[in-house]
């Protein structure tokens, strides 16, 4: 190699294509195994003298949970839209 050619920066190994098809098996595994023991598990209704038996089912605070964090995520969002300032806002406030 000559003192002008400088080595191939490799990418790190999260980023690499030949690793994401593992990436994602290995993340759908671990959701397989923490969801699993849900099958096998009684679970018991806060709401049951209402009627209302949805919290006893299988995986519902997993998705309870994202469903959760989606929606505060999608408000955050909003709220950036309704808070947003011009990149210029302080630099206004000092020439008045």
């Amino acid at each position: 190699m000559s003192q002008n050619q400088k080595p191939k920066k490799q990418k790190h190994w999260l980023y690499r294509e030949e690793n994401r098809r593992k990436l994602w098996l290995i993340q759908f595994g671990i959701l397989f195994v923490a969801i699993l023991p849900e099958f096998f598990m009684h679970h018991h209704a806060s709401f049951e003298a209402q009627g209302i038996h949805l919290d006893a089912s299988p995986t519902f605070y997993a998705w309870y949970g994202f469903l959760t964090c989606a929606a505060m995520v999608l408000a955050a969002k909003l709220l950036g839209y309704v808070l947003k300032r011009k990149d210029d806002y302080y630099d206004d406030e000092q020439q008045r």
